[in-house]
């Protein structure tokens, strides 16, 4: 029994193996001058073809104005992560021996922090400001207002919204 796709489907798959065909290598190379580093670049050069497959975008005019675009989304992210990571290790080696968490639980720490960024990433600019404010700042909500110029009732609206994305993470 075979299935049949629908056209609008199989012209998306053709497109994206077009693309995929024609700009593959230069993404790549692109990638990789920025990196310096082959493995990174080709991963890097995946996801942006894995994001454009799951986009359905129907035409794209212009394809490596496209690709740069979705590819220098994807590298901040990479970026990002890799800075997080850093502050981890970093953080971690400040601590004596005997407390440095098995190798299993740092993972499971780094994935965590990610999920966490990922999270606050997707909240809108004064949102996550104002959640930082709170939970890494320590500032009191009054402060908060202060210092973004937004009321008090407006921090709390904020502060709900980061924690009900706090716990969709958690679910």
């Amino acid at each position: 029994m075979s299935a049949t796709l629908p056209a609008t489907h199989t012209n998306h798959l053709r497109m994206i193996e077009a693309l995929y065909s024609g700009h593959h290598g230069w993404l790549y190379a692109t990638l990789r001058k920025k990196l310096g580093n082959a493995m990174d670049a080709a991963d890097l050069a995946q996801d942006t073809f894995t994001r454009i497959l799951a986009s359905k975008v129907a035409v794209i005019e212009q394809p490596r104005a496209y690709l740069s675009c979705v590819a220098k989304g994807i590298l901040v992210n990479w970026y990002q992560r890799k800075a997080l990571e850093r502050a981890y290790l970093d953080a971690l080696a400040l601590l004596p021996a005997p407390e440095v968490p098995a190798p299993e639980l740092r993972l499971m720490v780094l994935e965590t922090l990610h999920e966490i960024d990922a999270m606050l990433d997707a909240l809108p600019p004064l949102v996550k400001r104002c959640f930082l404010l709170s939970q890494i700042g320590g500032l009191k909500y009054e402060d908060i207002a202060g210092q973004l110029g937004v009321s008090l009732i407006t921090v709390k609206r904020y502060m709900k919204q980061a924690f009900v994305r706090c716990l969709m993470l958690v679910d």
